[in-house]
């Protein structure tokens, strides 16, 4: 287990000892400050890559609060006041707007350091047929659930996006796909904290009869999509920033 599964490993604990209003705050933080530290890793660098990392995670940050504020006015989730500082804006508690920083920073980091320290095929034949495989199946489970508003949602915008990259034969895909398997070991203790797997309290109330009503742990199973599709966007945005600069230079 690395330093950041050590570290998010404990969080539970360090919010106990602190103040249930934290408990978000926590959440988010716990997920950066690895990230943040190792930045200026002497073999990762990735301090200088924040300006490639920051423009992409403002526009796909904006598609995703717009995407929340309509969700949370809707009753498709809705917010603990008790796990929160209490700072709301559009009906979305503070933290929930680091949540978009926080997250696609600690996942473009960790792209940025699988790209860094191993070498990867440009295309993969498995990950494109995996790939490939995943969007024809979320697409079919969207327009059979069109009655279920998160589950349409995110698994027609996923399919939409993974279909679209494999046609354009992005490069990314392949380092990405072996990235987000490492990621969802953070984002099951990160989530399950927000959803109440640890530690009995819930952040992040969902309404069952807009998604699956199934459950990791106390994770909707479309949380994990509709992070993949989060943290896609990021990377994509991430690299297309990579690209221009390099081109430019």
């Amino acid at each position: 287990m690395g330093t950041a599964e050590v570290f998010q490993g404990s969080l539970a604990n360090q919010i106990k000892a602190m103040s249930p209003a934290y408990t978000y705050l926590l959440v988010n933080a716990g997920c950066i400050v690895v990230p943040l530290l190792f930045s200026f890793h002497s073999k990762l660098k990735f301090y200088e890559e924040w300006g490639n990392f920051l423009l992409p995670c403002l526009l796909v940050g904006a598609f995703f609060l717009a995407w929340d504020i309509l969700f949370t006015s809707w009753g498709v989730w809705h917010f603990n006041p008790e796990y929160v500082v209490g700072l709301f804006l559009w009906g979305l508690p503070i933290e929930e707007y680091l949540f978009f920083i926080c997250i696609p920073f600690a996942c473009v980091f960790s792209y940025h350091a699988f790209i860094t320290l191993f070498k990867f095929e440009k295309r993969n034949r498995a990950v494109s047929i995996i790939y490939g495989g995943l969007s024809l199946i979320l697409l079919a489970i969207a327009i059979a659930n069109r009655h279920a508003l998160y589950t349409f949602t995110t698994f027609l915008l996923l399919s939409g996006t993974l279909l679209y990259f494999l046609y354009r034969r992005y490069h990314f895909l392949t380092a990405f796909f072996v990235c987000f398997l490492f990621i969802l070991i953070p984002f099951t203790i990160s989530n399950g904290i927000l959803t109440g797997s640890f530690l009995g309290r819930v952040v992040v109330f969902y309404n069952d009869s807009e998604n699956l009503g199934i459950r990791l742990l106390t994770i909707p199973v479309e949380d994990i999509f509709y992070g993949k599709l989060l943290l896609l966007l990021n990377v994509f945005g991430f690299e297309m920033m990579r690209k221009r600069k390099a081109t430019v230079s």
